[in-house]
């Protein structure tokens, strides 16, 4: 009888868990509460659209935490199989996918009025634009200052990741940790590069659809620094709790990959955006 319950396949059946219900429940009380708060819609008379936002993310935080611990569990305790792996890989592969048509968007909309300022079909674009790109009056950054320090530092922390990568598959224990706390100090540093950046920028968001793109483009890269760099930590915690191995370390290797996606979408943003658009300037 035993027998009969053995597993016979190489699939991993999910154990019935909370978190799709909570997940959702708590992304649409954040929904909710960042509508009702940015449009200051009171709720029984109340302004509690900033509450109910708050209460929202930390659900959602929450629930992204826990989900992802059982996920690490299934990985220790071995229900991560080769065939599972190669479906996980699919998974990230496409999630990448739809990051990069999400950028696209972003490229489409400056490259569409940074190429054609001055359309004759749109005429309140010319209007707005002055006919040139970047538009008259805007003072853009010098691209081979502080733009090019930044791409230095992403640059170095796409080779750091790698060196991670390269001493987990030779089972460097101590020059993964160096390397991993290497990438995530260089992910930290260019956030606060471009935060300093913007505090110094001598343009909007609003006002006019240079700031729009601009900020909307590097912005949402920021973001996916962020990201990227608080996935990093906790590869590198789960490095120090011995989790990964030179055969099963799809954590890590998925955390490299999206590194080094961020690093490519800003190459093509330091292209476009700064040397390209100084350049018309």
């Amino acid at each position: 009888m035993a027998d009969a319950h053995a597993k016979k396949h190489d699939y991993h059946l999910v154990d019935p868990s909370p978190w799709p219900f909570i997940g959702s429940l708590s992304a649409f009380v954040l929904a909710v509460g960042f509508i009702t708060f940015i449009r200051d819609m009171p709720i029984a008379g109340l302004q509690i659209g900033g509450l109910i936002f708050g209460l929202g993310l930390i659900g959602v935080l929450y629930t992204m935490a826990a989900w992802w611990m059982d996920v690490i569990k299934e990985a220790n305790h071995g229900d991560h199989t080769r065939v599972v792996q190669l479906h996980h890989r699919y998974g990230m592969i496409m999630f990448i996918a739809s990051e990069v048509m999400f950028f696209v968007a972003w490229f489409w909309a400056y490259f569409d009025v940074a190429l054609f300022p001055a359309a004759e079909n749109q005429f309140l674009r010319t209007e707005l634009t002055g006919g040139a790109w970047p538009p008259a009056g805007i003072e853009t950054f010098d691209p081979w200052h502080l733009p090019l320090f930044g791409t230095l530092v992403l640059l170095t922390s796409g080779t750091t990741v790698t060196w991670a990568h390269h001493a987990l598959l030779e089972d460097d224990r101590q020059g993964l940790k160096w390397a991993l706390w290497l990438t995530v100090i260089l992910g930290v540093l260019f956030t606060f590069l471009q935060i300093y950046e913007y505090s110094h920028a001598h343009f909007e968001f609003s006002g006019h659809i240079y700031g729009a793109t601009f900020f909307m483009a590097t912005g949402f890269h920021g973001a996916h620094v962020v990201i990227g760099t608080i996935f990093l930590a906790v590869c590198l915690w789960r490095v120090y709790l011995g989790h990964f191995t030179t055969k099963q370390h799809l954590g890590f290797e998925f955390a490299a990959w999206y590194w080094h996606f961020v690093d490519v979408v800003w190459l093509f943003l330091f292209a476009a955006i700064y040397v390209y658009g100084y350049g018309g300037h």
